[in-house]
């Protein structure tokens, strides 16, 4: 098990990579459009891209949790939830993270912060009547596989680059391309206006979903038990579908971060998902538990 396991593992890291790559050539390339070939400006949009990226890692645990409304929980409030998250992160050798608890009845669960010794673990009490114990240590692993595999901050860094070529993209369609209109291509500042914010978008999804993957594979390795994840997967899709939460902007922006998607999606919406299909993630858990 654990030998395809690590190649996988690996295979996803270098598309997660490779996903980057593309995602700043794509800010790059609409920096030199922008510059009509000469690169003026490009330097611009690296340092706009670098500040969208630093703002986003340094408060995306606050924006988290502010937006499922969650609270910090004593052990004595959640004793299960804190003996299953200190066996597992001294078996990992990481500092305990903060716990939090989200009066959403939706059943889900997520994870913030840029590093181990900065991160949060929270669950909604709709999470913690769903499952029994032994499901939920499986939840509680797949967020801690999160925080060590530094995936809060892969997709924060995703988020605040799609979000800056998204924010330029705009801005060329409200201002043009310049002064000097005529050296752009109007076919390439279409292309840039409405095709670079939909690819920089797919593009963030299919990080956020190899990140699923990796947590799914990594959680059941830390809990040597991935069929309790594959259960707690199968009741919290049922859970989900039957009580979806409203898809607010908050709550959107947050969303990529659960261990399942919180709104009910299908057809279309399956293209811009940020998680890969449950069933899959179900598939992939049974065949390591076998």
């Amino acid at each position: 098990m654990g030998g395809s396991h690590h190649r996988f593992r690996h295979s996803n890291g270098l598309k997660t990579a490779a996903l980057f790559a593309v995602l700043w050539a794509v800010l790059l390339g609409i920096g030199w459009l922008v510059g009509r070939g000469t690169g003026r400006f490009l330097w611009l949009f690296v340092v706009f891209g670098l500040a969208m990226t630093a703002y986003s890692i340094w408060s995306s645990d606050k924006i988290a949790i502010r937006a499922m409304r969650a609270r910090p929980v004593s052990e004595l409030e959640q004793p299960v939830m804190y003996q299953a998250v200190r066996e597992l992160s001294t078996a990992a050798r990481q500092p305990m993270p903060r716990l939090y608890v989200s009066p959403t009845l939706a059943p889900n669960a997520f994870a913030t912060g840029r590093s181990p010794a900065s991160a949060a673990v929270c669950c909604t009490e709709g999470i913690l009547q769903l499952l029994d114990a032994r499901e939920l240590r499986g939840v509680l692993g797949h967020e801690l596989a999160h925080v060590y595999n530094r995936d809060i901050l892969t997709a924060s860094v995703a988020a605040a680059v799609a979000g800056a070529i998204t924010a330029v993209a705009q801005f060329l369609m409200l201002f043009g391309g310049g002064s000097d209109r005529r050296s752009v291509n109007p076919l390439a500042a279409l292309a840039v206006v409405f095709l670079a914010p939909l690819a920089a978008t797919l593009i963030q999804l299919a990080i956020s979903r190899t990140c699923e993957y990796d947590a799914d594979a990594d959680g059941a390795d830390l809990t040597g038990d991935p069929l309790a994840l594959a259960s707690a997967l199968r009741k919290i899709e049922t859970g989900t579908q039957a009580r979806p939460l409203p898809a607010d902007q908050p709550l959107v922006d947050v969303s990529h971060l659960m261990i399942a998607d919180p709104f009910r999606g299908a057809g279309l919406a399956r293209l811009f998902a940020t998680h890969p299909p449950m069933t899959d993630r179900i598939a992939r858990l049974e065949a390591m538990g076998r």
